[in-house]
């Protein structure tokens, strides 16, 4: 295998493809990068760690086309300091030549046999919608998936396409995250789940773009193409929490709010709260104003946010920073916020009833003498 190609082009793809790289594996092959250069003048890289797959390709100069597995770790650092100039790359039985500039490397590469192939995907289903639109999505729902592996299909987002479009739901038991946008292109309903693992690399991936990213959804992969990188993952299998039912939305309160506003407040009373001294957050909310406290071995905290609507001094408590994550993702300068009791979810939702976006968060129980 020979090519040579611009330090910068091959630098990406590397850092792409690595994300996909086993840190630690019995099979070495895996700790590694796969390298294939192609006659037509395209050189792929592969990362995988038997859960998620990433192949990037690039454009270069090929002489002789070829395959072959490098260490990923030292690979990439070799190129990175490398200097900005074109990069040749040449192996002969798994003995490889590395020079940019008046720079060499000379390494041992690993028989790309001992590489496992891809998972390959039967298009089953498929759409496509802009990058930017897919990052925001995963940005808006992510925070909510859960890491409990009792429950392995809520480790993952569920992905739901009907007449209403694409609707992205992730949940953790506390608290439930949902991000809805229009489809135009799709065949059919169909729903599947996604790692969450997985999407937080397909968030990494995505550029703030209007090119498409094309979604494939197989028997039991999912493919990701953005660009010249394609995403393989595996699908979470198991019946995922009946979503629909589990939101309230017949709720009698009903207060807007500033979004910076209400997030700087909870911000503020939150400080004295930690890992070690934790504290729910109260809030009394009456008529203009929701009033804040929280209280910890360090003291008290308080604070008042002012709202619009009455919520009849409803006393409720919330996890500070479950509410803080909902607030955060919100892509909205006002939202509202949906309540019915102390023990009932608090919904929140764009103030502008565009609800491409809602959020549901779990109360928790105050103590008598808070």
């Amino acid at each position: 295998m020979k090519f040579s190609c611009e330090k910068a082009l091959l630098q990406n793809a590397i850092l792409t493809a690595s994300r996909a790289v086993s840190t630690k594996s019995t099979i070495p092959a895996l700790e590694g990068l796969l390298l294939e250069a192609e006659e037509s003048g395209s050189v792929y890289l592969t990362g995988y760690n038997q859960e998620t797959g990433i192949r990037s390709a690039l454009q270069a100069d090929v002489t002789e086309p070829g395959s072959m597995v490098l260490s990923a770790r030292l690979f990439g650092e070799i190129v990175r300091k490398m200097p900005d100039d074109i990069l040749l790359f040449q192996e002969e039985k798994l003995k490889v030549h590395i020079a940019c500039g008046m720079s060499e490397f000379d390494l041992i590469g690993i028989d790309p046999e001992d590489f496992p192939e891809l998972p390959s995907v039967e298009y089953q289903n498929s759409f496509s919608l802009p990058e930017q639109t897919l990052r925001s999505m995963i940005a808006q729902t992510l925070f909510a998936v859960s890491d409990d592996e009792s429950r392995p299909v809520h480790t993952g987002s569920l992905f739901v396409l009907d007449d209403d479009g694409l609707t992205m739901v992730a949940v953790d038991g506390f608290r439930l995250a949902l991000r809805r946008e229009p489809v135009k292109e799709k065949n059919g309903a169909f729903e599947f789940v996604v790692p969450g693992t997985s999407l937080a690399e397909v968030e990494k991936i995505c550029r703030e773009s209007e090119d498409f990213v094309e979604i494939h959804q197989g028997s039991r992969h999912v493919l990701f193409k953005m660009g010249q990188t394609i995403l393989i993952s595996r699908r979470l299998e198991g019946e995922f929490l009946a979503w629909r039912q589990a939101i309230p939305r017949n709720n009698p309160i009903k207060i807007t709010a500033e979004t910076k506003q209400l997030l700087s407040c909870i911000d503020r009373v939150s400080l004295i709260v930690s890992e070690k001294l934790k504290s729910p957050l109260r809030c009394v909310i009456g008529d203009g104003e929701i009033d804040m406290t929280t209280k910890t071995a360090l003291g008290n905290a308080h604070d008042c946010c002012t709202v619009e609507g009455n919520g009849n001094g409803l006393e409720i408590g919330f996890n500070n920073k479950y509410m803080m994550d909902a607030l955060k993702a919100a892509s909205r300068e006002k939202v509202t916020l949906e309540l019915s009791s102390p023990i009932t979810p608090c919904i929140i939702v764009p103030a502008d009833g565009e609800e491409n976006f809602l959020f549901m968060v779990l109360p928790v129980r105050l103590k008598a003498d808070f």
